[in-house]
């Protein structure tokens, strides 16, 4: 099954052509993004029919599980196809269930993305992105670490998150970035900034949490009526808000069940009208 309408393209870095509508694997693990899923073989399942239904970006991180996120995809997928861009993440520690800790020591960071490549059977990760700048250690020097495996062939871009207009801005004074991912969606806009930023510079932006679970996805939600109208349902109708944005956008909802993502992927066959967007703008 392909979903035929995925014509809508972003190159990352200018040489990564990817569907805006990426998948996004932090849900793979257990709760709290802890260990090894409930269901494994459903995991799989899940990340395989992402690809078969033409997502071509995937986006997880060390930190997710930790490691077990990385393993399913190589697990899944590996050899890859081709065109598939993988995108990870170093920079946050897991120390249980829920808890995150910044931490951007060099040494640490290399280590993490030499793990990555191990976990993911890559030879050259195509996107690396600091999870959270560690306010104990200089930008440049966590920054740095990246460039480093950049120059040795390990690392092909670098992205940010979590980041703010200014921190995006020197970060790009230390390298290259070539993408920000920061928590934007309907309901939350605080990083409308930074996507206006990334859109003119034509950094891409990947909103985390992009359908804000809970929140628009329930029957009664502001998000409902517009959704009806389309025959469509309001997750879907969240995630076409955000493609239509910005044409830097790329949304990575993420689930474990095939059911959600087929509807998830649903989104890049809608269309919004000027009336639609506007209505949908009122909820922030």
């Amino acid at each position: 099954m392909t979903t035929a309408a995925l014509t809508d393209t972003f190159r990352i870095g200018g040489d990564l052509p990817v569907h805006r509508l990426g998948y996004g694997a932090m849900q793979l693990p257990g709760p709290g993004v802890w260990g090894e899923p409930a269901d494994r073989d459903a995991a799989v399942r899940v990340v395989r029919a992402a690809v078969e239904q033409g997502v071509d970006f995937i986006d997880t991180a060390d930190s997710y599980g930790p490691v077990v996120s990385e393993q399913i995809i190589a697990e899944a997928l590996h050899p890859y196809p081709e065109n598939l861009v993988i995108a990870t993440k170093a920079g946050l520690v897991r120390t249980g269930p829920g808890e995150w800790h910044p931490v951007g020591r060099p040494a640490y960071l290399k280590q993490q993305v030499e793990l990555s490549l191990r976990n993911l059977k890559l030879d050259r990760i195509d996107l690396i992105q600091l999870h959270r700048i560690d306010p104990e250690v200089p930008l440049a020097d966590q920054l740095g670490a990246f460039v480093e495996l950049q120059e040795q062939g390990k690392v092909r871009h670098i992205g940010v998150s979590e980041v703010s207009v200014e921190q995006l801005k020197a970060a790009r004074a230390i390298t290259d970035v070539v993408s920000v991912q920061n928590l934007y969606n309907l309901t939350n806009r605080k990083s409308q900034d930074v996507l206006d930023y990334a859109t003119a510079e034509g950094i891409g932006f990947i909103p985390w949490f992009p359908i804000a679970t809970g929140d628009l996805a329930a029957p009664d939600s502001p998000v409902a009526a517009v959704a009806e109208e389309l025959d469509a349902t309001p997750s879907q109708v969240a995630l076409a808000w955000l493609l239509h944005k910005s044409p830097v956008m790329l949304p990575i909802p993420g689930t474990k069940s095939v059911e959600h993502l087929t509807e998830n992927m649903g989104a890049a066959t809608l269309t919004l009208s000027d009336d639609e967007m506007a209505r949908l703008d009122a909820l922030a």
